[in-house]
């Protein structure tokens, strides 16, 4: 008997090779996260697309046996997330805690907050309710993982308790962890908001298209998180999968911006073209102050500065005006005071904002400070401003 127990704790049910437990794990712990992306984060906390019964119940389920996470409670905290991002409470901020701190211990910092009956109650509204979450899921959390436990030592044996505790450790690291706080700390922008959301990669594939973070906090209600052509997401790749099985509908994308040919002048259409597109609107601006940062710096002038001073002021010019603090504009003021066409750039950059900042404009108002931008773009005597502006004419 004890032979034929040693024997079974060596090898399990399946009896497979060391590598092909491995590939087995890494593919567990992928539907954990496509679980997570697709359920809990587009599904449940912002209702990007709706789920089939089935698929709903599957996810559900797998999120029992391999995290424990009640819906309403992990809904709850993301939505807070959203709600007081960077700021005092933020359930898991790097702006808030550090970017150790949330690297280390964001499973941690998700537990503390999902344990708040005020956040529960507040944000974690619409989530399911019925019998069976009650009684099992939310009741049971840590039976599930029990479970898995047992069902990962049949099918592998011994080893079963190593991938068991792989399967523990990829959400509080790759999503308490990774996505709280690189998504937040480190990476590139595609737009620039009230947040400090970065795109950790453009391929977002280990963590369910999670990685392109920023994309996501610009569009925090679209089912799909790549945004330009070089990014892929995933976990879109597995909605449309579901949504051609009839298992999924989408109810929500980011905004595709479409363009005809440029007009003599803006109307009512453009301007609500360009309100729509607002955020691909200041991006491209963004890439065109890029340009011209760069082009700057290639010429003479008369006043000069050390490299890391225009290093940062660059990094500025780049930022949307509302995240500079005082102390970075007087350094933008001062660069900017020898740099003509920077400066008028820039002014008209935060110009451009207010049509969509005025909220309380009306249409025909709206509109004639459109009208009247692109006509200090075509006088300004800047090439790049002129091929904007036209640009702009173009939304339809």
């Amino acid at each position: 008997m004890l032979v034929a127990i040693l024997a079974f704790l060596s090898h399990g049910v399946l009896d497979w090779s060391a590598w092909a437990i491995a590939a087995c794990t890494l593919a567990l712990t992928h539907v954990t996260i496509a679980a997570v992306t697709i359920y809990l984060h587009r599904c449940q906390a912002h209702r990007a697309l709706t789920l089939h019964p089935l698929a709903s119940h599957f996810f559900r389920f797998w999120l029992w046996l391999t995290t424990g996470m009640v819906t309403r409670e992990w809904v709850a905290v993301h939505r807070k997330h959203h709600a007081r991002c960077e700021l005092d409470g933020d359930p898991h901020s790097p702006a808030v805690f550090g970017i150790r701190r949330v690297l280390a211990q964001g499973s941690e910092l998700y537990r503390i907050e999902a344990a708040n009956p005020v956040t529960v109650a507040q944000y974690g509204t619409g989530t399911p309710d019925d019998a069976l979450e009650r009684r099992v899921y939310s009741r049971f959390q840590w039976q599930g993982v029990g479970l898995m436990l047992v069902i990962d030592v049949l099918l592998f044996g011994a080893i079963g308790v190593t991938v068991w505790a792989v399967q523990m450790l990829w959400i509080p690291v790759t999503a308490a962890g990774v996505i709280n706080g690189l998504g937040h700390w480190w990476g590139y922008r595609n737009y620039d908001g009230p947040h400090a959301a970065t795109n950790i990669g453009p391929l977002g594939l280990l963590i369910g298209g999670e990685e392109l973070h920023n994309n996501h906090h610009t569009y925090p209600t679209s089912a799909r998180l790549s945004s330009r052509w070089f990014e892929f997401d995933v976990g879109w790749l597995y909605i449309r999968l579901l949504q051609a099985a009839g298992l999924a509908r989408v109810t929500r994308v980011a905004p595709q911006p479409r363009r005809a040919a440029a007009k003599p002048v803006a109307d009512l259409h453009t301007l609500h073209a360009i309100i729509a597109n607002r955020h691909e609107v200041m991006a491209r601006y963004a890439r065109m102050l890029r340009r011209a940062c760069r082009h700057d710096a290639k010429r003479p002038h008369a006043v000069t500065f050390d490299k890391p001073f225009l290093a940062q002021v660059y990094r500025l010019l780049r930022r949307d005006p509302g995240l500079v603090t005082d102390e970075q504009a007087a350094s933008l003021a001062l660069f900017l005071r020898h740099r003509s066409a920077l400066y008028k750039m820039q002014q008209l950059r935060a110009e451009l904002a207010e049509l969509w900042q005025r909220q309380h404009a009306g249409p025909e108002e709206l509109l004639a400070h459109l009208r009247q931008w692109c006509e200090q773009a075509e006088r300004s005597g800047i090439g790049m401003l002129r091929d904007f502006a036209a640009r702009l004419r173009s939304y339809a």
